[in-house]
Order: C-alpha cells, then structure tokens, then sequence
C-alpha cells in the first residue's frame, strides 16, 4: 500500500513490484509496475513525481513528472523511470521508487473570445520576470 513517511508528508511513497530486480542501464527508461490499482474520487487526480534522494543520490527521476492518474483509470499504476546517472541502476522489488499525492482540481468550460484583457506581463514569455 502506498504510505506516508513521516506525520507532515504531501506524497505517499509507492514501491516497485517486480519478479526479480531489473537493471536500468545509464540513459535508459522502463516502465516500473507498482502492483497497485486505486479509485480515486471524482474532482481528485493522483500526482506521480520523483523521489528527491534518488534524484539527488542515484541520477534517478521519472518521466512525465509530475504524472496525473485521472479518476476514471483503473489500471495498474506504472511509473516511468529513467536513468540521467553514468552508472546502472539496479530497482528491487519493494524498492520506493516514487511518490504520490492526491489533489483535488476544478474543470472549466471556455469561452471563446476575439481579444483578451492586458496586463503588465503582457505576451513576456519565458525568462521575462527574472531580470
């Protein structure tokens, strides 16, 4: 089961479920099974991010982080690893290899218009408000 680490955790730590411990080369990526399979409330996503000692340590993170499972998939959660280090990494069964956290979120219907409202920022893209 995923489970929180200390009192203050936001993320659930989820553990690698795997037959026998997989070697994950320098450069490479794999998809990690879980073992797990949830129903998260509507109005909620689970978010899947990287374990910061692992990146940190190991060179370790994911793939498409942070991951969202909406609440209408009811699959295995698998996560995507990669391996950014110049050493192979070797992911035992029951290994923590990432975290979890539930947030609820709102939906929106758009509404289509010609112009939109100026603000100071304006059309200042990436970098603009780091001067």
């Amino acid at each position: 089961m995923p489970s929180y680490s200390t009192l203050l955790s936001a993320g659930m730590d989820l553990r690698a479920h795997l037959d026998k411990p997989v070697i994950l080369a320098p450069g490479a990526r794999i998809l990690i099974p879980t073992g797990l399979y949830i129903s998260i409330p509507q109005g909620y996503e689970a978010q899947i991010r990287p374990r910061s000692g692992l990146a940190l340590k190991k060179g370790i993170t994911l793939l498409n982080a942070p991951g969202t499972i909406d609440a209408d998939y009811r699959g295995e959660i698998g996560i995507i690893i990669v391996n950014l280090s110049q050493e192979n990494f070797v992911i035992n069964d029951g290994e923590r290899i990432a975290q979890m956290v539930v947030a609820k979120y709102e939906t929106v219907e758009w509404d289509p218009c010609d112009t939109l409202d100026e603000t100071i920022r304006g059309t200042g893209g990436f970098g603009h408000t780091g001067q």
